[in-house]
């Protein structure tokens, strides 16, 4: 027997229903209101969580971004540093810390050195931090005095000074202590700016971290763009402030260089002579002075154009004072290095030429001549803007740039530490760290 159901629907109460509805009301409204006036940011911050899901990584350790890298300073022996000073200058001193380095055009070596010596508060923006207990650090700096050491018996007799002796004595003084020795000197730094410097016992330290201005006398095992750096040229004469443009430049094309180099010197003869009788081309000859300094000022700020060709190196240290004068860098150097590329694009304000095309006769000046002011207006604003990275004096300038460079380094120098202490030989001839850096085309991309 079926039993059949009678199912009944409940009508709602219409006067429950609206106080349900009344009360869930007053609790939104309630809700919103302490919300908007206790906690304004929950609203005016919609994006926060996902920012603060997406930037939580910042939190880890990162070395190069957010926490800074340790750097431990050696408290080298003085006449690897201001004792070189003093020697420079010819006379005894009671207190050599007291003595001023002097100027020329490698004076990043004691721009990094004082660098460290200031109170942490002035370093703003640094991305190092200096750390006095060497169990702590990440890298370990070598202030050595190596370029100026060069050029201690420079116009002068030898009188008991010798840049080899010092170089030898730097080098046992490194080999004696507990933390180049750990590491075999890879977690090292040391400023190498003249392309002689430490030339005598480079293949001792060229584990390290080199800051070069380039590789012209290194041999592929000894330096490359993989584990080293390529630092400016201190510049020596002062920026240009006036205004952009060509109206205060009456000079096409100016230059200034030793006529006769060693490796160089031939193609720079050559391209003197194609200029030299130029009407709007002005050729100053000679070395560094006050004087040539005064010439060189006049001249790269009255000109629209200034040529550098390769010397004794590739490199050419004039073209950080172009750059300073707004000037036009007109490069012609097949091979030159140039700092900071990750960062910079130097063709966005500079003029590549090779080597054979500025040889041919008119080629440079027609070139020259065929840019129009608005190009040339667009060159000196980037020069503007990237001028503050040649510029060791600048809070945020060469200085800071470089140690960043060499923070970019820490993974590398990690990874060849832990690979050196496994591998036992590797196989193969020609041994070298730079073969990823290297144009392996012939292609060279100048005009």
């Amino acid at each position: 027997m079926k039993e059949k159901l009678n199912l009944k629907i409940r009508k709602p109460n219409n006067s429950s229903s609206k106080k349900v509805t009344v009360l869930c009301l007053s609790v939104f409204l309630v809700f919103v209101f302490v919300n908007t006036f206790f906690y304004p940011s929950f609203y005016s911050d919609s994006g926060s969580i996902r920012r603060n899901l997406v930037d939580s990584r910042e939190s880890f350790d990162f070395p190069g971004k957010l926490r800074k890298t340790k750097v431990y300073m050696y408290d080298l022996p003085t006449n690897f540093t201001y004792g070189v000073i003093e020697k420079h200058g010819g006379e005894k001193s009671d207190d050599v810390s007291g003595l001023k380095y002097p100027g020329h055009q490698h004076m990043h070596e004691w721009y990094l050195y004082s660098d460290l010596t200031r109170p942490e508060i002035e370093r703003v923006g640094s991305p190092i931090v200096r750390v006095f207990d060497p169990s702590e650090a990440d890298l370990f700096f070598v202030a050595a005095f190596s370029s100026l050491s060069l050029i201690v018996n420079s116009g002068r007799p030898r009188f008991g000074y010798s840049d080899e002796v010092m170089q030898e004595s730097l080098v046992s003084w490194l080999e004696g202590q507990e933390w180049w020795r750990r590491n075999n000197g890879r977690d090292h730094v040391i400023v190498a700016g003249d392309p002689n410097a430490l030339n005598r016992v480079m293949d001792r330290v060229k584990n390290a971290v080199l800051l070069v201005t380039n590789f012209g006398r290194l041999r592929a095992d000894q330096g490359s763009l993989v584990k080293d750096v390529i630092i400016p040229y201190s510049h020596r004469i002062d920026a240009y402030e006036g205004d952009l443009g060509v109206k205060q430049r009456n000079n096409l094309l100016f230059i200034i260089d030793n006529r006769y180099c060693k490796d160089g010197g031939k193609v720079r003869d050559l391209v003197f002579k194609l200029l030299e009788n130029e009407d709007d081309v002005v050729i100053k000859h000679g070395t560094q002075s006050r004087e040539n300094r005064r010439a060189v000022k006049q001249g790269m700020h009255t000109s629209k154009f200034c040529l550098h060709l390769a010397g004794d190196t590739p490199s050419a240290f004039r073209v950080f004072d172009a750059i300073a004068s707004l000037c036009v860098p007109v490069i012609v150097s097949d091979g030159i290095e140039l700092p900071f590329e990750d960062v910079i694009d130097y063709r966005k304000f500079s003029i590549f030429l090779r080597r054979d095309a500025a040889l041919k006769p008119g080629f440079v000046v027609k070139k020259l001549r065929k840019v129009k002011p608005e190009k040339i207006l667009k060159y000196q604003k980037t020069m503007k803007e990237v001028r503050r990275y040649f510029d060791y004096t600048h809070p945020n300038g060469s200085v800071n740039e470089i140690w960043r460079q060499v923070t970019k380094k820490i993974p590398l120098i990690k990874l060849m530490i832990n690979r050196e202490k496994r591998m036992i030989r590797r196989e193969g001839s020609d041994l070298q760290c730079s073969c990823l850096c290297f144009n392996q085309t012939g292609i060279i991309y100048g005009v």
